[in-house]
Order: structure tokens, then sequence, then C-alpha cells
């Protein structure tokens, strides 16, 4: 019974699409609520069998520690985000530097010179 349930779910969520495409004539809001109106049914559909349950339980549950999470402070964030910025420049410049020096050198042994 619960893949029946399954199913039918996915067939909520296939029609909402249709709707979308198939009613191309109407305003863009009322084919975007028969998406979301799909969507909505779908989950309360799947809600009802026990796949369903088992992951709106684990979503709840994942909420739930997401509040437990200890969130790093605005200061913090811009401290980290601007180490992060400098290490990408410092990068970047080693980078070309390596890049001209081994391009230097190739051009070294093949004998090209440019103007």
């Amino acid at each position: 019974m619960d893949k029946v349930k399954i199913v039918l779910a996915f067939a909520c969520v296939v029609l909402g699409v249709w709707g979308y495409y198939y009613f191309s004539e109407f305003a863009q809001v009322l084919r975007l609520l028969m998406v979301l109106g799909g969507l909505v049914v779908a989950a309360g559909v799947a809600s009802l069998s026990a796949p369903g349950k088992e992951f709106f339980a684990f979503a709840q549950e994942a909420w739930a520690e997401a509040g437990r999470v200890s969130w790093p402070t605005r200061k913090e964030t811009l401290q980290t985000t601007g180490i992060v910025f400098v290490f990408v420049v410092i990068m970047a410049l080693f980078l070309f530097a390596v890049d001209s020096t081994l391009a230097w050198i190739i051009k070294l042994l093949t004998g090209r010179t440019d103007g």
C-alpha cells in the first residue's frame, strides 16, 4: 500500500508540472499555483506512507539539530571570510609566478623569442 501512495504522490507532482505546460495560455501565477498545488498534495499523500512518515520525522529532527548548532558570530564570519580572501589572493599570485616561470623556462628550452 505504501508503494501505491508513493506512486500517487509522484503522479501529483507530474500532474502539477503537466498542468503548468498544458495550460500555457493561463496567467503565470495560476500555472505556478498548479505546480505548488501538486507539490503540496504530493507531500500530503507521501506523509501518509511509512517512508513518508520516516522522512518527515527525519526532517523535523534535522531542523531541531540545526537549532542546536553553535553558529559563528558576525565578527568570526567576517574574520574567516577575510582570511579566505587573503589566502586566495596569495595563492593566485603564487600560481601566476609559477606559471610565468615555467613558461619562461619552456621558452628558453625551445628557443622561442617573442617580438
